[in-house]
């Protein structure tokens, strides 16, 4: 089974390197998608060997990170993909627990969760980003029939040739608010795992208007209606990714 560890990252000088020094000690693949940075972060990844690299010229967003990084996945031969974020707010140390899972071949997509249950080490999130989790967590389990206690984690690992399929299009941080009613619609199979919940930062932020909770929540919801409106008439057959940029 060939995996590919993924880390979007942007201005993440702090972390970087020793985030993907922790991946590349366990001796996975790595792909980094530079999404834009203009910090530090640049010169820091040309000077990791070992490692594959996306860089955007600039700042597309996290969710087209993702989309590049599947399209670089399937071309490669990859079976399964895990992403993690670059901010401290996962641990490498738990890639094993999600390909021992992954070994089981009973599902396709494996959804870190930080509220399935409660694990040692985990913090507090930001009220406003819990609250708007559990809001949409809610609103994907009443409307897809599913049963998820975190529509958000970063943390996840994907069947590639499930995930090839599906047209992803949404760029920015509404990016799980299209994925998982592909997923659903494609009937990808779909489990979690608990992760410990890690907020080491609360000031960090998204950017421009989603740094206000409720313009945030409006554009997640905006984006999953919009979702489901496109895929009532949509045909079941769906684009074969391609290869992203190098």
């Amino acid at each position: 089974m060939r995996v590919l560890v993924a880390i979007p990252v942007f201005n993440e000088e702090r972390y970087v390197a020793r985030v993907v020094a922790e991946v590349l000690g366990q001796g996975q693949d790595v792909l980094v998608v530079d999404d834009g940075s203009t910090d530090r972060t640049p010169q820091i990844l040309r000077d990791i060997d070992g490692i594959h690299l996306i860089c955007h010229p600039e700042n597309r967003g996290y969710g087209q990170s993702l989309i590049d990084a599947f399209a670089f996945a399937a071309c490669r031969g990859y079976d399964w993909i895990i992403t993690l974020d670059c901010d401290d707010q996962h641990e490498p140390r738990q890639i094993p627990m999600f390909i021992e899972r992954a070994r089981q071949d009973d599902v396709d997509i494996i959804s870190g969760s930080r509220y399935l249950t409660e694990m040692s080490g985990s913090t507090q999130a930001p009220e406003d980003r819990r609250r708007i989790n559990m809001q949409i967590t809610r609103l994907l389990n009443k409307t897809l029939g599913l049963s998820l206690t975190d529509a958000f984690c970063g943390f996840k690992a994907y069947r590639v040739s499930g995930v090839a399929e599906l047209p992803l299009t949404v760029p920015g941080y509404a990016f799980p608010m299209q994925f998982w009613v592909q997923a659903v619609r494609s009937g990808l199979r779909i489990c979690e795992l608990a992760v410990p919940l890690i907020y080491l930062d609360p000031t960090r932020h998204f950017g421009g208007m989603l740094d206000d909770p409720d313009a945030r929540l409006n554009h997640y919801l905006e984006v999953f209606h919009a979702e489901l409106a496109a895929t009532e008439d949509a045909p079941c057959d769906t684009p074969r990714s391609r290869c992203g940029n190098r």
